[in-house]
């Protein structure tokens, strides 16, 4: 028997029930191995980690099926993926890939339900006469125009 993936993910819903904590991710391999990523805007704990592991593994039946539960966050160098990611992240310096090629480096200001507006400074040519000046700019960018998201660690 395997275990199915409706009732996989509605167990990962039950299991986090009443708390901050969201599904990022999960998958249900072959071999009935199941990776899920969890993630909360306060953060998440080991606690957490356990939490829901355990609720996953009381809830199918070793006899019945023999599978693995591995229940993890999402690293530092891992995409972001939802909107309440994107919240967690207001405020911290960002790398957006958009669908026309570019790469923007930026603070993350606010995040709506369509979208992201970003800010950031650059050094650019002055208009008249010899230099550099600082010049500010800011986007808003719809999430269907976001290819990737990453969070830029700086130590």
């Amino acid at each position: 028997m395997m275990i199915g993936k409706e009732k996989l993910e509605a167990v990962i819903q039950d299991s986090m029930q009443g708390t901050e904590l969201f599904m990022v991710d999960y998958s249900l391999e072959e071999d009935n191995s199941i990776h899920v990523i969890i993630d909360s805007v306060q953060g998440v704990k080991v606690e957490d980690l356990v939490k829901v592991n355990r609720f996953i593994e009381s809830s199918f039946d070793r006899e019945e099926e023999d599978f693995s539960v591995k229940v993890a966050s999402p690293g530092l160098d891992q995409p972001l993926v939802l909107p309440k990611q994107y919240i967690k992240n207001i405020g911290r310096k960002v790398e957006v890939k958009t669908q026309d090629g570019r790469t923007i480096t930026a603070k993350l200001e606010e995040v709506s339900e369509s979208g992201v507006s970003l800010s950031w400074k650059s050094r650019e040519p002055k208009p008249i006469g010899k230099g550099k000046h600082t010049v500010e700019h800011s986007e808003e960018i719809p999430f269907e125009e976001i290819v990737e998201t990453k969070v830029v660690i700086t130590f």
